[in-house]
């Protein structure tokens, strides 16, 4: 009984993997502000279980902020992502705009740049709302200080205008899932090898934030004051410390994996 038991749930597993990969729309990429034509994996018309998100979001200023570190940054996070765990995950990512019809629901995991630039429509405001409700998973990263937070805030309390942002407990689960990330630390950007500094503006602390649904199941990651974008993307540049990479690795495979379980 236990062997077919076990049958049936690897049947189960092989169908939805399927099925997600006939229902993914084709690859596609825009010109970016750090790199052009940037070169494919071998592998990049390969099929997967996970892809990365990246979301495409209409800015304060200038409208290409949401390609800081693409693609380069999410195509190193896809390749550790498959040596560390055993998703299956595709080499290359995809954009996602809300405006782009019903899109945004064939992607369950969307990461989102810069968010202290954004400036996100009703309409957007509306369609991501009811894609975190549904079960999809926002993880934002790479914006600094109050000022960058309080325009974050203005698009994301039109979003969840009835939903707190709190300070996620160090025995979340988020923080579980593969690593036990209790020993947690400002991740800088690529700055830090011209400043010395692991800060940005005036967010001197490392806030990892976040809103849950009625659950409990948290829906918004807010990654704010650190730039673990940046520590994917230059995760082969010798001079950028090895160590801010090994954690921005690490909490980012922890989220995925939370996103996909929870």
């Amino acid at each position: 009984m236990r062997y077919r038991t076990y049958l049936i749930a690897a049947f189960a597993t092989l169908s939805l993997i399927g099925g997600l990969s006939a229902y993914q729309k084709p690859f596609r990429e825009y010109p970016a502000l750090e790199y052009y034509a940037f070169p494919k994996p071998p592998d990049w018309q390969m099929k997967s279980e996970w892809v990365f998100g990246r979301l495409i979001y209409p800015a304060v200023v200038n409208y290409a902020r949401w390609t800081m570190d693409y693609p380069r940054s999410d195509r190193h996070f896809s390749a550790g992502l498959r040596r560390l765990t055993r998703v299956q995950a595709r080499s290359v990512e995809q954009p996602i705009s809300l405006d782009d019809a019903d899109d945004v629901y064939n992607w369950p995991f969307l990461y989102g740049v810069e968010v202290g630039y954004w400036n996100l429509t009703d309409e957007e405001c509306r369609k991501l709302r009811d894609f975190l409700l549904r079960g999809g998973f926002f993880m934002c990263d790479d914006f600094h200080g109050t000022r960058e937070w309080s325009n974050f805030m203005q698009s994301m309390s039109r979003v969840f205008p009835d939903r707190p942002v709190v300070d996620l407990d160090g025995k979340d689960a988020i923080f579980h899932t593969i690593f036990d990330l209790d020993d947690r630390y400002q991740v800088p950007g690529a700055q830090f090898l011209r400043s010395g500094r692991t800060f940005e503006h005036d967010g001197y602390e490392a806030r990892w934030r976040g809103i849950y649904d009625d659950r409990g199941r948290l829906m918004v990651a807010i990654c704010h004051n650190m730039d673990l974008g940046d520590s994917w993307e230059h995760a082969d540049n010798p001079q950028y410390p090895e160590k801010y990479s090994a954690l921005g690795f690490r909490i980012g495979v922890n989220y995925v994996i939370y996103a996909m379980t929870h």
